[in-house]
Order: C-alpha cells, then structure tokens, then sequence
C-alpha cells in the first residue's frame, strides 16, 4: 500500500505531524522556501522540495505524483490559497491520492464575548487573515468534493512546543502580563497537533475538527505560572486598555472565547497528553524541551 504523505509548508507543527507518521513506515516529502531549510528537513527524514507559491519545481511534481495523502500548511496570500492557485490541476490529476488535510485557525470562529464554540458554530472572521482563512477552507471543502476525496480541516489554537513557548521568553526578558477582563485563549502543544492528524490519517477522517487543549486560560495567568516554576519574578500586570501593543497583538484579543475539542476526542478518539497549560508547562520544564 503506497503511504506517501506529502506536506505542502514544513515548519513548526508540520515537523511534529511528519515524525509522528516516520515512526509507521511513511515516506513523507516537505516543501520550503529556501535551500538553507532544505538542508534542514532532509536530516529530519523527510525529502524537501523547494516550493515558494509557483509550481515550477520539477522535483515537486515527481514526489507529487507519488502521493497518498497531501497536508496543507501554508497560509493565504491575500491572493487566496497559492497551493490551490499553482498545483490545482496537478493535485486533481493525482490518482492514488486518498486523503487531504488542511491546518487552519480557531481564528475562524471570530469574537464570542468568552462563550463556548465547537465545530457547528457559524465562522465569524474578525481580522483579513481570519476571513481569508475562511475562504480557504470553502475553496479546499470544493477541491475535495470535486475530486471525491476525504478532507479533514484542522483548526488549531495558539501553537506551542520546544523553543517557542512561554519559557523561551520568560528566560529573555520578554514576557508581559497583560490583563483584559474575563479573556481567555486556548493553547495546543505542536505534538498533540501531530498526534491529531495522524489520527485522521488512520481513520482517513472527513469533516472539520477543532484541536486545542481542555482549559482556555487568562493568559497572564500562564505567564505568572511559567516563571513560579522557573523560580523567576514574573513580570507587573499591565491593563490591556493602555498597554502599548502592535496592531496584530491587539487583535488577538479583540477575539474571546472558548474553544471545545469534543469532537475531536469523540470522532478521532484524540486523547491529549498536553491537556492544559499546568501540565504541559510543568513537564516541558521537567524535561528540559521548553528549550527546544
């Protein structure tokens, strides 16, 4: 049986999934910008393939050509989804292809004042690159039908994981607490991500599912948390009203709410081994991997 998973965008979480899928025999295939990470990946096990938004690469498709299952991580454009636009014809051509996977963004969901959302809650995208994400997603669910092909779609909550994560930034300095009344977001560690999707993978699993820890939390209280065990002072509480923020880091928390990965544990059978920022941050601390 051909298992080929090919990974258009290979960073952060994707370096997770594709470990995950390495450890049961798969040949996994990633794309990058740049040689420099190309490098990079290859170590990793998996075969890199130079992509930047334009099919031209001939190495693109001869390891496309051979693919199971594609993973889609890279964002729009504002030009709309550049794997769509460049490899369309290429992916529908594809004849073994059983599978596709899209991560994208609770960011979707928009501002619900705190309250609980889950997968049947209508998108109500606050911010462009949410609205595009949205747009994404319609343009992949069509892609899919017309191919005739399960899709799995991804929302995924704040990432975090070995050296980037609160740690990491307490450790430089550059940690804040700010406060805005009753905010909370939700987190997920980038190995609970690839243990997500290998699981959809398995189950070639069709629909949308949200995949984020138990516990959304005020964010200044994660950060008083990471320096309690790092044994470090945490930063004064700032109020969010007059804090002096980029415009993106405001808009974060224009956007409240919690986020249920119910389904995900129901359809996909998910059990999280990082279920909430307590104990994640004290085992990545124990372990030493905050370090990355």
């Amino acid at each position: 049986m051909n298992r080929h998973l090919f990974i258009f965008g290979f960073g952060f979480s994707s370096e997770a999934i594709a470990s995950r899928v390495l450890e049961d025999g798969w040949f996994v295939t990633g794309t990058t910008r740049s040689k420099e990470k190309a490098e990079r990946i290859l170590r990793k096990g998996v075969t890199p393939v130079l992509f930047g938004g334009e099919a031209d690469d001939e190495t693109l498709d001869e390891e496309l050509e051979e693919a199971s299952h594609v993973l889609v991580s890279i964002a729009p454009d504002g030009d709309g989804d550049p794997v769509l636009r460049s490899c369309r014809d290429k992916l529908m051509a594809l004849k073994d292809l059983k599978w596709i996977g899209y991560l994208s963004t609770v960011g979707v969901y928009g501002d619900h004042d705190g309250a609980w959302v889950d997968e049947d809650t209508e998108p109500k995208p606050v911010s462009r690159r949410s609205v595009e994400r949205v747009a994404a997603e319609k343009a992949w669910r069509a892609f899919a039908a017309e191919k005739g092909v399960p899709l799995a779609i991804f929302r995924l909550s704040g990432i975090y994981g070995p050296g980037r994560n609160t740690f990491k930034k307490a450790m430089a300095g550059e940690t804040r607490r700010l406060v805005k009344k009753d905010q909370v977001f939700n987190r997920i560690h980038r190995e609970d991500i690839g243990k997500a999707v290998r699981l959809a993978m398995s189950k070639k699993a069709d629909g949308i599912f949200n995949i984020t820890d138990n516990e959304p939390a005020p964010p200044q209280d994660v950060v008083a948390f990471a320096h309690e065990l790092a044994g470090t002072p945490p930063p004064p509480e700032q109020d969010f009203a007059t804090a002096k923020l980029t415009p993106m880091a405001r808009s974060f928390y224009g956007e409240n709410k919690r986020v249920s990965n119910a389904k995900s544990k129901e359809i996909l059978g998910m059990e999280y081994d990082w279920p909430d920022y307590r104990t994640s941050l004290k085992r990545m601390w124990k372990e030493g991997s905050w370090k990355g």
